[in-house]
């Protein structure tokens, strides 16, 4: 890899990554969930700085053709020193010798100093994630109420669903503004990644029926690191099913579980021009604060 100090690590030494990648983007994390990660992702690599920065990388996960998404980062006290330019040409070889000649990245969108940063070295800007926070404390127990003809159940009771799931998944996730260059993978390799994590339930998954017919769904992800959070993954419902109040007997359901459940609060990210989300979850309480900025740009080593 290029840079000074900069090496590959494995699963012997993954301890000591989170822990130093837990202080350099000052969230947590555990070593499970990047197990897990690693499980789902087609291609992962963990890069240590020396003793002060900590990067991952990921590629090929629902990106388009020739892209990699990776993360960076450097501990406060050690910026300044080059070891982010070191941790990004590391990130570039490795992504360059998979084929992927762009970047994806995201960054703190409160954190202005790494998004000069990112810019200085060429990343442009192609989306913005706001994230969204509910908390249940002050929330009351919604009625779940389905639209006429609509029937809500959860993953875990009607386990054969699942098709049924991913045929909304397909035109949902081609819908989300900056998913239009996505190649959906196959239901099998979706099943694993999206649905079979670590971080997924069944029981945290939402299906809306009509008779037979899969026509929406909702998911929640759950984090080892944050017990009493629940984060929305993704909300879908079919084109032909959209405006009938499906999404919002969704939502209720999810927040009637995470209330019944003992959960403190639901988080989210959407997408800044995916208006219809964004109305949805402010009629039910979330307030907006800082999320993430996601820039593109060349894998250069």
């Amino acid at each position: 890899m290029t840079g000074t100090q900069i090496r590959e690590i494995h699963e012997d030494e993954l301890e000591r990554w989170v822990a130093v990648t837990n202080l350099a983007f000052a969230k947590p994390g555990t070593v499970a969930e990047f197990l897990d990660w690693k499980r789902q992702a087609r291609e992962t690599i963990w890069l240590l700085a020396g003793d002060v920065g900590g990067a991952v990388g990921v590629g090929g996960w629902h990106e388009p053709p020739g892209v990699a998404r990776v993360e960076l980062g450097v501990v406060p006290a050690a910026r300044g020193n080059g070891v982010g330019s070191s941790l990004l040409a590391g990130l570039g070889s490795w992504a360059r010798a998979l084929g992927y000649g762009e970047l994806l990245c995201e960054v703190q969108e409160a954190d202005t100093a790494s998004l000069d940063w990112a810019k200085r070295r060429g990343f442009v800007e192609v989306a913005r994630h706001p994230r969204l926070e509910l908390d249940l404390a002050g929330v009351a127990m919604p009625e779940v109420a389905a639209p006429d003809g609509i029937e809500i159940v959860t993953w875990a009771e009607r386990p054969e669903l699942a098709r049924g799931i991913y045929v909304v998944a397909c035109e949902a996730y081609a819908d989300v503004p900056d998913g239009e260059e996505e190649v959906m993978p196959s239901f099998e390799e979706w099943l694993s990644m999206d649905m079979q994590g670590a971080g997924d339930r069944p029981e945290g998954t939402f299906v809306a029926l009509a008779g037979d017919e899969v026509v929406g769904y909702a998911k929640f992800h759950f984090s080892g690191s944050r017990p009493d959070t629940a984060s929305h993954d993704m909300t879908g419902v079919l084109r032909a099913w959209r405006r009938r109040g499906i999404a919002g007997a969704l939502k209720r359901a999810e927040i009637a579980w995470a209330k019944e459940n003992g959960y403190a609060r639901l988080v989210t990210g959407n997408e800044e021009r995916n208006e219809p989300i964004r109305k949805l979850n402010a009629q039910y309480g979330y307030e907006l604060e800082p999320g993430t900025v996601t820039v593109r740009g060349l894998a250069t080593p």
